[in-house]
């Protein structure tokens, strides 16, 4: 795999020039970018008539039951009326309806009676995972679609898609645009053809060890072309596709061709099918070759999918590497857990506890078909070792058993369960304490598998491919790569079953019925008022992170506690509660000044002695300071969090929302890991600060005073002066802040996009 920063020409599909070695009468570098699939979808979405600043109104819209509740709360108290482009809600996160008594059930059924009222589309539980169902009744060539979702990615079969935080959906739902910089494209020029045995997920590891660290693709659009793309399924580009979310890219597309059209004849939907290819001469931004035939298979170690190695290379280097995996584990988990991997060596071997093949990445129908083959006549074992297999959608399940699949596999001992995705995000299928599991699904995250460092509990994931995993399973637990196995894969042909949906989906045909009343269940809470952006801010760091990366799952766990999401203060409890048990009652802490601050008492005669001092510390500095009287508006105290880099995984808006709930004003980071967590916290009224990389100027615990906060949001500045208070010292430092957008100033200034959308 070779990258290449400073971009490339691709002509006619298959010749590839270097910046740098044009040809005499190639056109321009910008000139050349309109000629890529990207730039021809994003211009037909564009409504603000200059590309530069792209403003998108989406096709249709996706939310699961972690996301649609607050989706929708948050839309109806902005005035939503009907949904004005087809919005489907599925439930494939909180299916088990098992914690929290009625409340997981209360959410599906608001969701049915919302799907009603304002016109929508409705999957009950099990029918299918949210990216199964949108690749078999949503996708089409050329559309975009926006989901609640952060691996939200149809681009193989021609739909540019983007997964972003819950308020980016109200938007669209109240008819307003997605607002972003014309992103670069990165081209993926793929040759070859994958060796047998190696299935998507190797493929998508690969690239994801390739660019994840270095940023190659964050922020942009990775753009699949080449030669190498007709070598493969529609199956298999899918599978890597919805992995390119691990790279941090903005979105995908793909180049697409007759087994692309075959997969929307298959669907019922032929109509929906596009012949997208690149211009001519088209020129990307950044340039990646990947030659296919050399990929082998991948394994993703504790605890990312970009710390990859292949298989071989893992059993050749063993106990090294497990040792490496151990060490990184000890630094995320602060010493408070003890990871021990290298016990899981046999005899040589490295023996996995547990194997998975689920979700939107794992529970293709090609995936476990070949699965299966590999697994044919075996027996997984009466050991620790088990094995679940999760078919994405219940049309896949249905061929599965109508070709035998599903017997070949349950005759090994393994299980085969109903589409769900909670394997993925800890809702399903926890490993015991210590356990090593392997699985074909999106990540494999600290504690993202649904152990709970605060209990003294631990386990681990790696990300293999199916076909890998079902190695290992054929020899009972011991690690093997697929390409050892000697094994015809028989490749059954899929039909796809629309009578499954047809009598089991609701589908307002986007007919609104004003009549419907909502089912709410006693879980679901309005959100609490949140006040404008003060003048002046004091805020109090509650939280130090200095790991490399910080995911969505550490800021808010998944898991059970996602079954709270329709309780935004009851869910803020769990908040960074894995990564610092602590953080939820510093930040209440400080709240409760606030909130004496809008009660009308000063800050100077709050209950905190502490807070009292710091405002007495600025007016010495500021003697012009008015903090004595009503200060609603000139004085605001709230809490913040420094991380180096947040905002990795989930699209989840939670793990900004839960922080705001709690009285949070700010992050403060090095950089974001993503767009869409960046996004959410703007859209809850946050401020995405920036500082440099180096000793930072405060510590956890300390105040930080920033005055004319307010003025400098709505003037636009990207520097802010700020003070850590240090007694009666006020110590200046430098705050930065990416450019906002108008309305991201006027978001911020309101408090959040509810406040912004109420006027």
């Amino acid at each position: 795999m070779k990258l290449y920063e400073n971009g490339a020409y691709l002509l006619n599909g298959t010749e590839v020039v270097y910046a740098g070695q044009e040809h005499a009468g190639m056109p321009s570098k910008d000139e050349a970018k309109k000629n890529t699939i990207a730039y021809g979808i994003l211009e037909s979405h564009n409504t603000s008539g200059n590309m530069d600043k792209l403003q998108i109104k989406f096709d249709k819209l996706t939310s699961h039951d972690i996301t649609f509740v607050g989706i929708i709360q948050t839309a109806r108290a902005s005035g939503l009326e009907k949904f004005p482009i087809p919005y489907v809600l599925t439930n494939c996160h909180n299916s088990l309806c098992a914690v929290g008594g009625t409340i997981n059930e209360d959410d599906h059924m608001f969701g049915l009676t919302c799907a009603k009222k304002y016109g929508g589309v409705y999957v009950p539980p099990h029918q299918a995972v949210i990216h199964q169902f949108a690749r078999e009744m949503l996708a089409g060539g050329g559309k975009m679609i926006l989901g609640s979702d952060s691996h939200t990615r149809y681009g193989a079969l021609g739909t540019m898609a983007v997964g972003e935080g819950g308020p980016e959906l109200v938007k669209q739902l109240l008819n307003k645009t997605y607002d972003i910089d014309m992103p670069e494209v990165v081209g993926l020029y793929l040759t070859g053809e994958p060796i047998k045995g190696v299935g998507p997920q190797d493929v998508a590891l690969a690239i994801i060890g390739a660019v994840f660290e270095n940023g190659f693709v964050k922020n942009r659009v990775m753009e699949f072309v080449g030669p190498g793309v007709k070598n493969l399924s529609a199956d298999f580009r899918i599978g890597v596709d919805v992995m390119t979310t691990e790279t941090t890219c903005l979105s995908s597309i793909w180049s697409t061709d007759e087994k692309i059209e075959e997969f929307y004849e298959i669907h019922g939907r032929k109509e929906e099918y596009r012949c997208l290819n690149p211009g001519a001469c088209a020129y990307y931004d950044r340039f990646i070759e990947i030659d296919l035939s050399e990929i082998r298979p991948m394994i993703a170690m504790p605890f990312h999918p970009s710390n990859v190695y292949t298989i071989d290379e893992l059993n050749a280097n063993l106990m090294d590497i497990l040792d490496d995996c151990e060490k990184r584990a000890n630094i995320s988990f602060d010493g408070k857990v003890k990871l021990d991997l290298k016990s899981k060596v046999r005899n040589g071997r490295l023996y996995v506890d547990q194997g998975i093949i689920a979700g939107c990445a794992g529970g293709g129908y090609e995936n476990i078909c070949d699965a299966a083959d590999i697994l044919r006549g075996a027996s997984i074992g009466a050991d620790e070792f088990t094995l679940s297999v999760y078919p994405a959608s219940t049309p896949i399940y249905m061929q599965l058993v109508k070709n035998g699949t599903v017997a070949t596999l349950m005759e090994t001992g393994a299980i085969v369960k109903t589409a769900f995705c909670g394997p993925c995000f800890g809702a399903g299928d926890t490993p015991a304490n210590n356990a090593f599991s392997i699985r074909h699904s999106t990540r494999n995250f600290p504690n993202r598998e649904g152990s709970k460092v605060q209990n003294g509990q631990v386990a681990s994931v790696a990300l293999m491919d199916a076909r890998s995993i079902a190695a290992t399973a054929a020899n009972k637990g011991y690690l093997t790569s697929a390409c050892a196995m000697d094994v015809d894969f028989t490749k059954p042909k899929y039909f796809f079953d629309q009578n499954i949906y047809a009598n089991r989906v609701f589908d307002s045909h986007g007919v609104a019925d004003p009549s419907v009343e909502i089912q709410f269940g006693p879980n679901i809470k309005d959100w609490p008022a949140m006040c404008a952006l003060p003048d002046d801010l004091v805020l109090k760091v509650v939280s130090e992170i200095h790991d490399p990366v910080t995911t969505t799952d550490e800021l808010i766990p998944s898991g059970e506690t996602s079954s709270f999401r329709s309780n935004p203060l009851g869910l803020a409890e769990f908040a960074l509660s894995r990564k610092d048990p602590e953080y939820v009652g510093r930040a209440k802490e400080v709240q409760k000044v606030q909130k004496q601050i809008e009660s009308g008492i000063s800050p100077l005669s709050a209950d905190d002695a502490q807070a009292a001092a710091v405002v007495a510390a600025i007016r010495k500095a500021y003697p012009d300071k008015n903090f004595d009287g009503d200060c609603k508006t000139t004085l605001g105290f709230g809490s913040t969090i420094f991380a180096v880099k947040p905002g990795d995984g989930s699209a989840r808006e939670q793990a900004a929302s839960c922080q705001k709930v709690l009285g949070g004003w700010a992050n403060i980071a090095n950089e974001y890991a993503t767009k869409r967590y960046r996004s959410n916290l703007i859209n809850w009224g946050m401020l995405p600060f920036l500082i440099e990389e180096g000793e930072l100027p405060f510590k956890n615990l300390d105040y930080i005073y920033i005055p004319g906060v307010r003025a400098a949001v709505a003037a636009g500045a990207t520097e802010f002066q700020a003070y850590k208070v240090d007694g009666e010292q006020l110590i200046p430092f430098t705050l930065r802040m990416a450019e906002l957008t108008e309305d991201e100033k006027d978001i911020i200034l309101k408090g959040c996009l509810i406040n912004y959308y109420r006027g």
